[in-house]
């Protein structure tokens, strides 16, 4: 009961702390650097592919955001897949496309509805760039985002680039700090993970990637993790610049969050199980181990966590240590139900919101793994809602 007890306790420091720590002290003796083109004159034309269903309130601001970019017009273009949108939404995309004379704007519709990556499937082929963007549709980018997201490409080697996600939570509601903080840990790995040569995770809000390395998916597939993952498996890399910017609000209910971490992490789940060849290290080396690392063990972090607690109950009689530990992880759930509990409230404390988050999301991935071993798979994808 003891080994399963400190096992379980090695592993769950390893998941969050001890391989970032790894990935900071390798990267430091091993940084893999990026060739950029110092006179910046590396322009290509691009698309900008956004997928989008009924999303009438977002979509006017997002190709609006698009095309007051800091990129040359002539050299890019945006394309719209509405997934069978019911609302407005073609329309407006439409109508902005009717009167912009200097960016020429696509909308193509998918019917019947096929999800997301079905309709990227669809619109990659019809696409000029040289360079593909994937936006969400209410995806709002800095400035110069575009540019220095695709000023990367300029080195051979960089066969895919992701931006920084900031969650904007303007509402103050706990699940949108928690998902915040969360972020700002996700952004500080893929920075260091950069350093040893490709990441294992992107936002897909604010991706960028070489057109002939994009490869059709099934429509199960989830896009932002798969995608990436065969930029590698055919030798180039996947990095992070976080000079360039996306903003998106965060979602500010438990529920609509648990359902949206659910449905990520079962897709990546299957795209763990489709790219299974990529976690053989005798052939990927390093990488496979920042994926077994990063996310498999990540998803599974649930299992040790609930190993720890019950050898804990087990163990308590057995020396102080024990008891203190157990009392420690009680008041840690305690917290979390604190938070549960006081989920409107905007001024809820940090000692409440990441317990609260933190066992939000591991509640999820097990609801997720429980899901992916009966064998579902959710196709038909739904925006965020904030």
């Amino acid at each position: 009961m003891a080994v399963l007890f400190w096992f379980s306790l090695f592993l769950l420091v390893y998941i969050y702390i001890g391989y970032p720590v790894f990935v900071w002290g390798l990267g430091k003796w091993h940084k893999q650097s990026i060739r950029k083109d110092s006179n910046d004159e590396y322009e290509p034309f691009v698309s900008i592919l956004i997928a989008a269903y009924n999303e009438e309130n977002n979509i006017a601001e997002t190709i609006q955001n698009k095309l007051a970019l800091d990129y040359p017009k002539k050299n890019f273009e945006i394309i719209v897949v509405s997934d069978e949108s019911s609302d407005r939404t073609d329309e407006i995309v439409q109508s902005i496309a009717d009167k912009e004379l200097d960016v020429r704007i696509r909308l193509i519709r998918q019917s019947p509805r096929k999800g997301k990556t079905s309709g990227l499937n669809l619109i990659v082929p019809e696409a000029k760039g040289e360079i593909i963007i994937f936006s969400d549709a209410n995806s709002i980018y800095d400035i110069d985002a575009l540019r220095i997201l695709v000023s990367n490409f300029y080195d051979p080697g960089i066969g895919y680039v992701t931006g920084k996600m900031v969650y904007v939570n303007s509402s103050g509601a706990m699940i949108g700090d928690g998902c915040s903080a969360y972020m700002k840990y996700e952004n500080w790995l893929r920075r260091h993970e950069t350093h040893l040569g490709s990441i294992v995770g992107v936002d897909g809000g604010i991706d960028a990637m070489r057109k002939n390395l994009y490869q059709a998916l099934n429509a199960d597939q989830l896009p932002d993790f798969v995608q990436p993952l065969k930029v590698v498996e055919n030798g180039y890399r996947v990095i992070y610049e976080e000079s360039a910017i996306l903003k998106e609000q965060a979602l500010s209910s438990a529920e609509s969050e648990y359902k949206m971490r659910v449905r990520v992490s079962l897709r990546a789940l299957w795209a763990l199980h489709d790219m299974r060849q990529l976690l053989n290290s005798v052939n990927y080396k390093i990488f496979s181990v920042q994926l077994i690392s990063h996310k498999l063990l990540r998803y599974l972090a649930f299992v040790p966590q609930a190993t720890l607690l019950i050898t804990n109950v087990f163990l308590i009689s057995e020396s102080p240590f024990y008891f203190l530990f157990f009392i420690a992880q009680v008041l840690f759930f305690s917290l979390a139900w604190v938070g549960h509990a006081s989920e409107n409230n905007e001024e809820n404390p940090v000692w409440s919101t990441l317990p609260y988050y933190f066992t939000l999301l591991n509640i999820s991935s097990m609801h997720a793994t429980w899901r992916y071993l009966k064998g579902e798979k959710q196709i038909i994808w739904n925006p965020r809602t904030g």
